[in-house]
Order: C-alpha cells, then sequence, then structure tokens
C-alpha cells in the first residue's frame, strides 16, 4: 500500500531510503535481517548518526530538538528504516520519557534530560512491572519514602527490558500507601548507579538476556526528581502508555517480516511446488498483508489526531502484536524443520559460519520471543477491558 498522499510525501520517502542506505552500518544491517544478537553499542552508534542527520526524534516536535514531521512522515520514516534492517529506536527515552517530560516535567528536567536521551548518550529503561504488578499495576508495592529533600526508594521492579545498559530508570513507587492505590503513586527518576540499586539477569526462553530484575535497597532519590506532582503519578502512567502501546503496533517491522514471509512462500523446491501453491496457506499469508493495510491506516489515522493517544491505542497494541506473532508462525510453518535448531551461535554475528542458514537462521527463536508481545505493556486481555469501557460495554480493571 502506497501512503504517500502527496508529492512532498513521495520525495521525502526518497530521501530516508536514501540516507539510510548510504548511513547504515553494514554489520547493524546484517545483524537485524538475520535476526542475530543487537548489542548496547548497536542501538546507540545508530541513534548517534540520526541525531548527527537532525532525525533523532522522529516523534518530537521540532522545539524540542525533534524532526517536527507529520504523521504520514513518521510512518514513512518507521517503514523505511525496518525495511532496510535499521535497528529499532529505542522507545523508552524517545517514545515514553521524552513525551512525559514535555508534558508533565519541568523546564529544569527539560533541558537537562531531553538532550541525552536525543543524543543517545543515556540509556534509559522503565520501571513499572513488580512480581505481582504487572496487568494490575496500581497495586505495586515499591515505596518511596519522603525524608525531607529525598525519597527512600525500596522494593522491586521486573521485566525491565534492557536495564543491564541503562543509566537510569525511571519508575513508579507507592508515596502514600493510605488511600486509593492509584492515588498514591509518583513518577520519579532514579539513577542506576545509586547505591543500593541491583539488576540481576532474567534469561528468556529463547536463551537471551533481554529482561531483568531490578532491586532497590533504602536508595536515595533527590525530590526533584520526581516528575509532576507527588501522589499524581498515575496520569502521568497512563499518558506514557498511551505513548508505548502505540509503539507496540510496530507496523514497520510487520511490513518487513511480510516481505520475508513471501519470498520465503515463493520458493520452490525439488518438485517445483511452493508454499503458496497450496490455496489455505496463500490465504493466510493474502490475509496478513490485508490486515497490515489496515492496521496501518488505523494508525495513521491515530497519529493525526490532535492530543495524546487515548483509549484507541489499545487498538492498535491488539492489531499489532497478534499480527506480528502471526506472521511469526506463518515463517515458521515456511521453514518447517530448518527452523528447529537452535544454535546460541546463530545470534552472534562473529560465530556465524557459512552453515548457518540466512534464510531460516534464527525463525524458532523469533517464534518463542515474540510470544511476549501479546503481554507487554498491558496484556491484550486488559487492553480489551479497556475498550470495551471505551465503547461503554461494561467494566474490569486494567493495567491502564
Amino acid at each position: 500500500m502506497n501512503i504517500d498522499v502527496i508529492p512532498q510525501h513521495a520525495a521525502f520517502r526518497n530521501e530516508v531510503r536514501a540516507f539510510v542506505c548510504q548511513a547504515l552500518p553494514a554489520d547493524i544491517r546484517d545483524k537485524v535481517l538475520h535476526g542475530q544478537r543487537l548489542g548496547k553499542e548497536d542501538f546507540v552508534r545508530w541513534q548517534r548518526i540520526l541525531h548527527a542527520k537532525g532525525w533523532g526524534a522522529p516523534n518530537w516536535p521540532a522545539s524540542y530538538g525533534g524532526t517536527g514531521w507529520d504523521a504520514v512522515q513518521q510512518a514513512i520514516f518507521d517503514e523505511e528504516c525496518a525495511q532496510a534492517g535499521a535497528p529499532r529506536q529505542l522507545p523508552f527515552g524517545l517514545k515514553m520519557l521524552g513525551p512525559v517530560l514535555m508534558r508533565f516535567g519541568t523546564e529544569q528536567q527539560r533541558e537537562a534530560l531531553l538532550p541525552g536521551i536525543l543524543s543517545g548518550d543515556v540509556w534509559w529503561c522503565q520501571g513499572y512491572s513488580e512480581p505481582g504488578s504487572g496487568s494490575d499495576l496500581a497495586s505495586l508495592k515499591t515505596r518511596a519514602l519522603r525524608e525531607g529533600p529525598e525519597y527512600v526508594v525500596t522494593g522491586q521492579k521486573t521485566w525491565t527490558t534492557l536495564g543491564q545498559y541503562a543509566d537510569w530508570i525511571f519508575c513508579l513507587v507507592r508515596t502514600d500507601p493510605l488511600v486509593k492505590p492509584q492515588q498514591g503513586i509518583s513518577f520519579v527518576l532514579i539513577d542506576m548507579r545509586s547505591p543500593g540499586v541491583t539488576v540481576r539477569p532474567i534469561i528468556t526462553l529463547d536463551g537471551e538476556h533481554e529482561v531483568n530484575e531490578v532491586w532497590f535497597d533504602a536508595v536515595r532519590v533527590p525530590v526533584s526528581n520526581r516528575v509532576g506532582e507527588e501522589n499524581q503519578g498515575w496520569t502521568i502512567a497512563k499518558f506514557l502508555l498511551g505513548h508505548e502501546r502505540s509503539n507496540i503496533a510496530g507496523v514497520g517491522i510487520a511490513k518487513r517480516e511480510l516481505v520475508r514471509l513471501k519470498e520465503l512462500s515463493a520458493k520452490r523446491d525439488a518438485q517445483g511446488k511452493s508454499r503458496l501453491d497450496d490455496p489455505l496457506f496463500a490465504a493466510r499469508v493474502a490475509q496478513a498483508e490485508i490486515d497490515l493495510m489496515a492496521l496501518e491506516i488505523t494508525q495513521l489515522r491515530m497519529l493525526q489526531h490532535a492530543g495524546p493517544p487515548g483509549p484507541e491505542s489499545s487498538m492498535l497494541k491488539v492489531l499489532g502484536s497478534e499480527l506480528q506473532q502471526r506472521l511469526a508462525e506463518l515463517l515458521m510453518h515456511v521453514s518447517g524443520h530448518q527452523a528447529l535448531p537452535f544454535t546460541p551461535g546463530a545470534l552472534q554475528a562473529e560465530d556465524c559460519a557459512a552453515g548457518c542458514w540466512p534464510d531460516y537462521a534464527n525463525l524458532g527463536t523469533q517464534y518463542a520471543n515474540w510470544r511476549k508481545l501479546s503481554i507487554y505493556g498491558g496484556s491484550n486481555e486488559v487492553q480489551k477491558n479497556i475498550l470495551a469501557r471505551a465503547l461503554g460495554l461494561g467494566e474490569g480493571s486494567s493495567r491502564g
């Protein structure tokens, strides 16, 4: 589908495509397209390249150092980067904390923190979920006791994505245990080098160290690191989750995987047959493409809507995550037994010798890893509750 509805957008697509093709380091591109492990230096290097071009924050207004692009330009940029094999820009600073600081932060906080996000010099992670407080986020127990100009933070966060690389973490903490749960939460920023912060790895099903536990043992945090008013963190949390869920739609990544699926499905075996000769399988591929087109249009409509994301971001989260999981499943059907072997060395570019299958390597690990998409950011079941309430169809608990 062509979303370049005006000549300026077509010219913009050509500009983005040419720049990404020229500027994206080949080693990073190959890692992304072959499903190999990306290190901190890969994400940071790409962010610095974009920042030097003035494209470090596609979703930010120009007044804060962003591009000031419209919704279609943002979608074109995401699509071209994904198709070229660029790593996804880290959302924690750019698409979560950045908009929060612009809306709720002080001028001093914006001046101090936004430049480091843009340049890639400061790596942020998210401290929301806790054991027993995932989708029911309002039940969180990490507490912050006020002692003069500081909070003393004690508790635990879990599923902290890439927290092993982070310089700072933005956290929801309980500052008043005596009021309604949603009314006693504050939003604070914590230096990961602070005494009392411990990061412990969680190794996932695919053998990766992507998520972590983060422990806080009487960590002292300046009150000036609080964003917004004390006990008003739930309002900020919902605002941030709207941006997070919109980002999970992953239209650009889904487009790249659809192209990969169609290419592999068209390959012919020794008998001259391809998977697309099976009308039932071909129909599943066609339905995935139709659903992706509908998702893209829905996302563009939401991006063009004035104001912060609302309940519609839950719809994007559900549809986008389920579509990516469906594409991963179809890729497994195409690859068959060739996707079954799990070779940890294949995840490392320097360990992947000629024996690694370039077309099929790591499809199995991707399939396993992408099961998370319908869980993080608030499980899809919870998102459906949010949509039901927005439509007046009933009540239910929710993370958002």
